[in-house]
């Protein structure tokens, strides 16, 4: 091989080591991008669930929704935050609600109950309201305490 063509193959090598270079670095970049806006959603998201459970829990001590409705809203919005949060005994009475509550109908179904069927389900869920108010209220002001916290509360 003539040393031109060793020049030619090795200025040619280097122009695509340089190419493969600039790409990388361009997917580099929008790895970093991406990353950064994931980051961002996610902390959207958590303060939206925050808020929104500032809101319920507040609801809740001022007696604005009911018991059941309020736990179920709560725990759904506390294991958006982290599934783990129900383990603790603040929030416990939130899951012994919904654990308690869940097999009855909503909605539609709820309304294609008959009126006994449905007078029953009533006087089930009051029930479990009654028996839950207090520690389901204390679970609603550890929400707000939980809150305040943010985000040194979560761990």
């Amino acid at each position: 091989m003539t040393t031109t063509t060793v020049l030619i193959l090795s200025g040619v090598a280097l122009a695509i080591i340089a190419g493969l270079a600039a790409y990388a670095f361009t997917l580099w970049r929008e790895v970093r991008r991406r990353r950064a806006f994931r980051v961002e959603e996610e902390q959207r998201a958590h303060e939206n669930c925050l808020e929104n459970l500032e809101l319920v829990a507040s609801a809740l001590l001022q007696e604005q929704v009911d018991v059941t409705e309020g736990s179920w809203r709560c725990k759904v919005l506390l294991e958006i935050l982290d599934s783990r949060l129900l383990e603790r005994d603040a929030f416990r009475p939130f899951g012994e609600v919904h654990a308690r509550t869940r097999h009855l109908h909503t909605h539609d179904a709820r309304m294609a109950l008959s009126p006994k069927e449905r007078f029953k389900e009533d006087r089930e869920r009051l029930a479990v309201e009654d028996e839950l108010r207090g520690a389901v209220l204390e679970a609603a002001r550890a929400a707000l305490e939980f809150r305040r916290g943010w985000p040194g509360s979560l761990h």
